[in-house]
């Protein structure tokens, strides 16, 4: 197996980078990791040459346009168009080249907005979803009806994974334009540094499942050796293991030893206020399957990035 992995330097790119080198790796399979220095992806020419040189035949697809709830909310129609491209020219590669397989990563905000809870795999396209980032969530949608276009009409094995808020080493830390988790992580260190109170953003009422990312790693080699559905598949801790944007701000605070006071900035939006997803398909395959505890991996997040500072916080 030569598998090419696409969005490489990535949060969950590195972290399946880890898993492998850490001894996750079987002798078989060769590990290609390729990031935006490599090929740009929404040019489909250099997409067909990346694949060219590297001859795959087993693809994880992790590249995309990505951002938090703010950069969202500016940039629709950029979110939509550029993942669109990414996503049709790696599969369309992908099939053109005769790779066995393709596991693409989604997310659970390609849900419908207004739906019941939890959510699992059959509720995809039951209805629009949260009109914060509709660009990315139909675009993310779309690689689930590419799957199954290319399974019909070529009985390809492409599938794709959903993760929830994924976390941990390696993630973006900005603050204007980064996921909820480590724009915290980086506004502790701030506030703590600065001797002042933390701001968060919204009321903290919202509540999210965070899934580690090196147990996300694991999960997608899992995935591309032993899943063989098109459907995709929700990777994600219980739903009793959900938790509220205070709840988290307090977790890091307490893994940075930060003294000061918790202020909730009610102004800013809180986007979508829960998304709770099921994962009982997940432990049909995989009932004795381990998560890293919350705040466990929490500290080993904070731990990274105070030792990685210079680097992280860009």
């Amino acid at each position: 197996k030569r598998i090419l992995v696409t969005g490489g330097t990535g949060l969950v790119g590195r972290a399946i980078e880890k898993v492998v080198a850490d001894g996750e790796g079987q002798p078989d399979e060769e590990w290609i990791f390729v990031s935006s220095r490599d090929a740009d992806l929404t040019s489909s020419s250099e997409t067909k040459a990346l694949f060219e040189r590297h001859k795959p035949t087993h693809v994880i697809h992790l590249a995309a346009m990505v951002g938090g709830l703010f950069k969202n909310i500016r940039s629709n129609l950029d979110f939509w168009r550029t993942n669109i491209h990414i996503n049709d020219n790696v599969l369309q590669s992908a099939h053109e080249s005769g790779v066995q397989k393709v596991v693409s990563c989604l997310s659970t905000c390609i849900f419908p907005d207004k739906t019941t809870y939890p959510i699992d795999e059959t509720m995809i396209h039951n209805g629009p979803p949260h009109s914060s980032n509709f660009g990315y969530s139909y675009a993310k949608r779309m690689i689930d009806v590419q799957n199954r276009g290319y399974s019909e009409q070529h009985g390809r094995r492409f599938t794709a994974v959903i993760p929830t808020n994924v976390f941990g080493p390696h993630d973006n830390f900005n603050i204007e334009d980064g996921h909820v988790l480590p724009g915290l992580i980086h506004k502790v260190y701030l506030a703590k540094q600065s001797g002042s109170a933390l701001t968060v953003w919204g009321t903290g009422k919202p509540r999210r499942q965070f899934i580690y990312s090196l147990d996300l790693a694991r999960l997608f080699i899992w995935v591309l050796r032993e899943y063989d559905e098109v459907e995709p598949i929700i990777l994600s801790v219980g739903e009793e293991d959900e938790v509220s944007i205070r709840e988290a701000a307090e977790a890091i605070a307490e893994a940075m030893e930060f003294r000061g006071e918790l202020v909730f900035d009610t102004t800013k939006s809180d986007g979508q206020f829960k998304k709770t997803a099921s994962n009982a398909k997940l432990r049909q395959y995989l009932p004795e399957f381990q998560f890293t505890p919350f705040r466990k991996a929490v500290k080993e997040t904070c731990a990274w990035f105070n030792a990685n500072y210079a680097n992280a916080r860009k």
